[in-house]
């Protein structure tokens, strides 16, 4: 997603108490930026943040790591994230936003952060051959999450482009996880627990559906 740059990005990012800066530092030791230990979600490619604000406010007995790797981007996370919470009463103690390049995620994640869910949403479709490698569902980054998503952990992927889903779940077989559930239909299926991100809001209202996967890394 393009964004217009904001000059009041990065220095509100800079005293944000939940803002990390230096995310490659925290490597092994995502458990201490968070108020108290309980288990550890992750969202590859933010955005404007809506997703991961719903996501830690229903469920607060989760901690959230929320990366992307535009500043400006997380700014506006930032604001919508506060305007959420703020709205519902409650302190930001479950959600932490980090600057990081997901395609190196590696570098700032290991086998000691033991994060139990990975969410993938409507990343990049890549659709030329020679840039497949560069999908965040390709075999060699779903090779690299085995690094710190846990045994039993899951990865949740949506998507509105079907070539890069179908894709995705051969990657997934040839991999090792397991899919345990699917549909071409996300909004007319019987998942209960979805959160709409901004994107997913444009594809519905363009009647485009939604391709929604869960596969689990045993």
């Amino acid at each position: 997603m393009r964004i217009r740059r904001k000059k009041w990005a990065r220095p509100e990012l800079a005293v944000c108490p939940f803002f990390i800066d230096d995310a490659a530092a925290q490597k092994g030791n995502w458990d201490s930026v968070f108020k108290k230990k309980q288990p550890l979600f992750l969202e590859l490619g933010c955005g404007k943040g809506g997703f991961a604000a719903e996501i830690a406010l229903k469920n607060p007995d989760v901690n959230f790591l929320a990366v992307d790797i535009k500043s400006d981007m997380l700014g506006v996370a930032r604001r919508n994230i506060v305007k959420l919470f703020e709205e519902n009463n409650r302190e930001i103690d479950n959600l932490v936003l980090t600057a990081f390049n997901v395609e190196q995620i590696e570098n700032m994640l290991s086998s000691e952060d033991n994060v139990d869910r990975i969410y993938i949403n409507f990343c990049n479709p890549w659709p030329r051959g020679k840039h497949n490698k560069r999908r965040l569902t390709y075999p060699i980054k779903l090779e690299k999450y085995k690094q710190f998503l846990k045994q039993g952990g899951e990865i949740r992927f949506k998507t509105d482009d079907l070539p890069l889903f179908n894709d995705t779940l051969e990657y997934f077989a040839q991999t090792g996880y397991d899919v345990v559930y699917k549909t071409n239909d996300l909004h007319n299926s019987d998942v209960t627990d979805n959160i709409f991100t901004e994107h997913e809001i444009m594809f519905s209202e363009e009647g485009i559906k939604i391709n929604y996967c869960i596969a689990v890394y045993r």
